[in-house]
């Protein structure tokens, strides 16, 4: 599949290299080429582009930015460019704050989530909420002692979150589909929770497993 990621921080980087082990064709979007140019030596099957080259070269569009640049970041990547197409939503709304006791600052209410609003001001993407409940140290096979965990994922297009399945399938996840995008409400916050133990004792090396 063609993969185009906007972003070129951790995430992004994490991301594009699983899509790359896993035989996936990746372009990243960036407005500093410069930032991907260790990344770029060390990968040399991906490519560089711009935002809007990169949405137009995937079949699959993975955003993966700071929270308050998502919406800046669409569009200068351009909605013709990216509509019709699934769309990954990684991004969480952390507001420019500290955290306190551990727990970390949302813009968004438990009433409209982040990708609620992407959603509605771009109506024609297919957006699923995913990767975003865990550090990008374990979004590739990760391994841990109880088995595989779990990937929360919504959005309102089944087809995309089909597809989005079949890469956590690849990427040695579990997945539990949470519905339409108003489920991102309850998913986002769930980047606050992973958060908590890492703030307040260093103990980031965990991730959610759903039990039936």
């Amino acid at each position: 599949m063609k993969v185009g990621i906007l972003g070129s921080g951790d995430v992004a980087k994490a991301l594009a290299g699983g899509f790359l082990k896993h035989g996936h064709d990746v372009t990243m979007g960036t407005r500093t080429p410069a930032k991907l140019a260790e990344w770029s030596a060390k990968n040399p099957k991906g490519r560089i582009a711009s935002f809007a080259d990169t949405a137009k070269f995937g079949e699959l569009v993975v955003l993966a930015v700071k929270g308050t640049a998502a919406m800046d970041v669409l569009r200068l990547a351009g909605a013709a460019n990216f509509s019709g197409k699934p769309l990954i939503d990684v991004t969480n709304p952390i507001a420019d704050a500290p955290p306190v006791n551990g727990v970390l600052k949302y813009y968004t209410s438990l009433d409209e989530s982040q990708m609620e609003r992407l959603q509605r001001e771009f109506g024609s993407a297919r957006f699923v909420k995913c990767f975003n409940s865990v550090g990008n140290a374990f979004m590739v096979n990760p391994q841990f002692k109880g088995g595989k965990p779990t990937m929360f994922i919504c959005g309102n297009d089944d087809a995309a979150k089909k597809i989005v399945s079949g890469i956590l399938d690849q990427f040695g996840w579990e997945t539990a589909d949470m519905g339409k995008a108003e489920g991102a409400r309850a998913i986002e916050p769930l980047c606050i929770l992973w958060c908590i133990p890492g703030f307040l004792r260093n103990e980031w090396a965990h991730a959610f497993k759903l039990l039936t």
